[in-house]
């Protein structure tokens, strides 16, 4: 590449790193000097350096680390759940959906409400006092059940997040399972391929790179997961339904540890970094390959 060639490619991405730089740069910079600081809502101007404190604080914090295994659990029961569930109703719709392709509107609507909004309608219709649910299953079968007790809430909130974003995989393999070729299909059948070997030993290994994007992108989402959450039951009884998202926002908000609370997100940043770093060595490893 000549000389001129490289400063116009400086010239043509400058604007586009500064910009980066100050959307990026210095919160980034703050987060760090305040992770590293004693630091409240009264001293964000002026906060006093502690080295790592904040990081040994949290790490040394039961309900720290609570949070994390929470938040892990829930990530991956949701993913799995959401990916298997998206995957079985996408090869049972395909035939309706090839002849009604407006249907998969009505299958998708539930990953369009806002999952704060989702949360709020299930806080109402599963109230133990108001709700009608359980009224209902009281007064029909005299069944008294607490959805949002602490034996029972991690059950709730999993079926609601499961319900809510199975339609996301399930758009997904959809478009994977769409798009395979028919003469595949078609060659595999006049080998006598078919039924469930043809979806074992050729339609599951041509879908298996989406089906790693959806689990990632769901474990990713179920991990950092705060509004649905928050709104339903908040911290949840005795603690119980404190993700890693609301450790840092309650930290923070409520508690106004805000050295802790940002050391706490960088620690969750530092690993969230991590893992799309091994998925991208891996990801590069088998193009290579």
């Amino acid at each position: 590449m000549s000389l001129s060639q490289r400063s116009e490619n400086a010239i043509l991405t400058a604007p586009l790193v500064l910009f980066l730089l100050a959307l990026l740069g210095f919160p980034t910079v703050l987060d760090v000097i305040y992770s590293l600081s004693d630091v409240s809502f009264e001293t964000l101007r002026a906060p006093t350096f502690t080295g790592l404190d904040n990081f040994r604080a949290v790490l040394a914090d039961p309900d720290f680390w609570k949070a994390t295994w929470f938040s892990l659990k829930f990530a991956v029961l949701t993913s799995v759940a959401e990916c298997v569930l998206g995957l079985a109703l996408a090869i049972y719709f395909s035939p309706i959906l090839r002849r009604a392709p407006w249907m998969l509107a009505i299958l998708i609507m539930p990953m369009i409400i806002a999952p704060a909004m989702m949360g709020l309608m299930y806080r109402l219709v599963l109230h133990e006092f108001i709700g009608p649910l359980p009224n209902y299953l009281y007064n029909w079968f005299g069944v008294s059940y607490g959805f949002l007790t602490a034996q029972n809430v991690f059950k709730t909130i999993f079926v609601i997040e499961t319900l809510q974003w199975t339609p996301f995989a399930l758009l997904l393999f959809h478009m994977a399972y769409e798009s395979i070729p028919e003469d595949i299909r078609e060659a595999a059948s006049v080998d006598g391929t078919r039924g469930w070997r043809l979806l074992t030993r050729i339609e599951l290994p041509l879908m298996l790179p989406t089906l790693g994007v959806a689990l990632f992108i769901r474990f990713i989402d179920g991990f950092r997961v705060f509004d649905n959450i928050w709104t339903l039951t908040g911290t949840g009884p005795g603690g119980s339904t404190t993700s890693l998202s609301i450790y840092i926002y309650v930290a923070f908000f409520r508690s106004g540890e805000i050295g802790q609370a940002i050391a706490a997100s960088m620690i969750l940043f530092a690993a969230a970094f991590l893992v799309l770093f091994v998925a991208a060595r891996r990801g590069r490893g088998k193009e290579t390959a």
